[in-house]
């Protein structure tokens, strides 16, 4: 920001005619207050400046903009005011340790309530189970009032302060997030901020002609107004409907539905739901959220001739929400949410906009070497698009909610001899099991015949290969199902960032397909991956042997080994040559500690040269921390099929 913009000088005079006027008001309450008072100040000191210039980015040209600026003073007040003291002091600690989400302690885990403990209030009884698999924090998939029947899995929104009566109240929500906090977890919801359902308050009151909520929305009457636009967006789900706009009977116009027909996209560029969606989010802070995973963040603004995906506007309402986050609550953090482009992904993340970002490139790319056995794509890419600034970090996961997309840069994949698109389809292939040889138990999701895109569904664990083997009743391949999972997880906890699991993969769940038999769901195969709770890990079980057993203990070991490993915090990650092309490696080091951590994508045995664990630094003896098994130097390491080594070369045992 340039110190000479003259928007800081009108900053500073907005800041000196609004606040006065606020402080008048509230007098008594600043009495009562005083060092609480001090402290707003000296909050809005320090970001009402960026926090100006963004507005005025996005609404300066507009008549009212000096009211917008005096409705968020308001806002900004009375919400802190409103939030409770514990949270204050959270953000004291937080303050006291602004990277505190960096560290190697940190786990996660996401979930949806009803299909974990049926309801919000059941959650309390599995915080010891959370704690055992080390959690630190917990997301909760949407759980917020959505009409009946389709809803897209939770994200299409009808009220952002009530909880969906199925599975508790927003009392629950509280006193669960007060546990969790208790419990050293931090609880992450999703801010669902680019639509809203068609049930929601203000999308009724547009439809009743309400003129101030129609511009809410984006509405039009001209059918080659809509052409226009559509000319340049592409289709979200294709096999659901051609198309991102839904014509209305009873307001008689188009309405912008990106997603699905009961999805209503907001109109940014209206000021008031800016304002309104920033309540909304101040709302959730004081409620106890930690983390907001901001969904959809590439759709948010709209401009005609463009696919209206990652305009520079988006950025700008984000950074303005983190400035407003800033000064009531610090600690609240931002994760974003953006499956595209590998170049625009990174574009969300700053300290200022997004401190964590989900890493889909990553997680596509993984799965694309285990199926080719061959790491050279995943070791490019990540060698040159996985650093990030200081004080931000990926969240790595494995799988989600969601499908599988091959997002991996087209020009990376031509650079490693790889046609993209052929690529794409030998993928798509694979995880649906109709390639010769494919162990993986994959359903397609949304295909698109005229580009021939497709995305995958499916469990880490059958796509992984582990349905497939247990269908054969066939040992071998049962184990190495097991050791292509128990790799993956080994490198989702040992590479840089926050490994977030998906409920079910610490204990191997596998696809569910009673979705078929739902009406309102079997349209949709990523149900095949949203499964209910079937395990339970209790210390009694007299079949230590089993799978689920192996899987949820084998997972709890590579966390607890996480934890005591500071080379693990956030940063000085590096990919390096292993030399063979279905060796992946990468080195950790922090704080005079440092691991060499190499992983076998195949299923025979490899070499990884004693020439190349030297040139990255291994002079002398190590050992594998995962198993304390001595590693000469000097001598070449053999890793078995799917096998990992974290290699130890500092000199202090672990």
């Amino acid at each position: 920001m340039n110190q000479h913009d003259w928007r800081l000088a009108a900053a500073q005079k907005a800041l000196t005619q609004i606040l006065p006027g606020f402080e008048q008001s509230l007098q008594k309450k600043i009495v009562d207050t005083p060092l609480q008072w001090d402290r707003f100040k000296t909050r809005i000191n320090q970001e009402w400046e960026r926090l100006f210039i963004y507005l005025h980015e996005l609404y300066g040209w507009q008549f009212d903009f000096y009211h917008t600026l005096e409705k968020t003073m308001e806002i900004l007040i009375r919400y802190w005011f409103d939030r409770p003291p514990v949270l204050h002091r959270l953000d004291e600690k937080r303050e006291a340790d602004p990277l505190w989400y960096t560290s190697e302690k940190m786990i996660g885990i996401v979930l949806y309530v009803d299909l974990f403990s049926d309801n919000l209030a059941g959650l309390h009884d599995h915080i010891p189970y959370f704690e055992k698999l080390g959690v630190t924090y917990l997301h909760l998939m949407p759980l917020f009032s959505t009409p009946h029947g389709e809803n897209d899995g939770g994200y299409a929104v009808s009220d952002y302060r009530s909880v969906n009566p199925d599975l508790g109240t927003m009392e629950e929500l509280f006193r669960l997030a007060q546990a969790l906090r208790e419990h050293g977890i931090s609880l992450v919801l999703d801010f669902v901020f680019n639509h809203t359902s068609d049930e929601h308050e203000w999308a009724s009151k547009a439809k009743a002609g309400d003129p101030e909520y129609k511009e809410y929305f984006f509405t039009f009457t001209d059918r080659a107004l809509v052409d226009r636009f559509q000319e340049h967006l592409r289709d979200i789900f294709p096999t659901i409907r051609k198309g991102s706009f839904t014509w209305n009977d009873q307001m008689q116009c188009w309405v912008w539905t990106t997603f699905n027909n009961y999805q209503w996209d907001l109109n940014y560029s209206n000021p008031s739901v800016f304002l309104a969606m920033a309540e909304e989010m101040l709302f959730l802070a004081n409620e106890g959220v930690e983390v907001l995973r901001l969904d959809a963040v590439a759709f948010i603004w709209k401009r005609i001739g463009t696919s209206c995906e990652n305009q520079s506007e988006a950025h700008t309402i984000i950074r303005a929400f983190n400035a407003m986050a800033g000064i009531v609550a610090p600690s609240l953090l931002f994760v974003s949410e953006a499956i595209v482009h590998p170049d625009e992904v990174i574009q969300y993340i700053h300290r200022d906009e997004c401190q964590l970002s989900y890493n889909p490139l990553q997680m596509a790319l993984i799965w694309e070497a285990l199926a080719t056995r061959e790491v050279k794509l995943l070791a490019f890419s990540m060698k040159h698009r996985e650093r990030l600034p200081d004080e931000c970090t990926w969240v790595n996961y494995l799988r989600c909610h969601d499908d599988i997309g091959w997002t991996f840069d087209d020009e990376d994949a031509r650079q490693m001899g790889i046609d993209p698109k052929g690529h794409r389809q030998f993928l798509n292939d694979f995880y649906t099991g109709q390639y010769p040889g494919s162990f993986a138990r994959g359903v397609p999701f949304q295909y698109h015949p005229e580009t021939g895109d497709l995305r995958i569904s499916g469990t880490l664990s059958s796509l992984a290969g582990l349905e497939q083997a247990l269908e054969k009743q066939d040992h071998i391949l049962i184990e190495l199902a097991v050791k292509r999972i128990n790799m993956l997880r080994s490198i989702l906890v040992s590479i840089g960032g926050i490994p977030l699991l998906y409920a079910g993969d610490e204990y191997g769940h596998l696809n569910d397909y009673t979705f078929l038999t739902d009406p309102a769901k079997v349209t949709d195969s990523r149900w095949v991956h949203r499964s209910k709770k079937r395990w339970h890990a209790a210390d009694d079980l007299t079949r230590k042997d089993t799978l689920e057993w192996r899987f949820f203990h084998e997972m709890v070991k590579l966390c607890q080994l996480r934890k005591k490993l500071p080379c693990l915090k956030n940063g000085g990650m590096e990919v390096f040559d292993t030399g063979n092309p279905h060796i992946f490696g990468y080195s950790r080091a922090n704080k005079g500690q440092k691991l060499l951590i190499i992983n076998n994508f195949s299923e025979h045995d490899q070499v990884m040269s004693a020439v190349r664990l030297k040139d990255m630094g291994m002079r002398s003896d190590g050992y594998d921390v995962c198993t304390q098994k001595e590693l000469p130097a000097g001598e070449n390491v053999i890793l078995r099929g799917y096998e990992y080594i974290w290699i130890n070369i500092a000199d202090s045992r672990i």
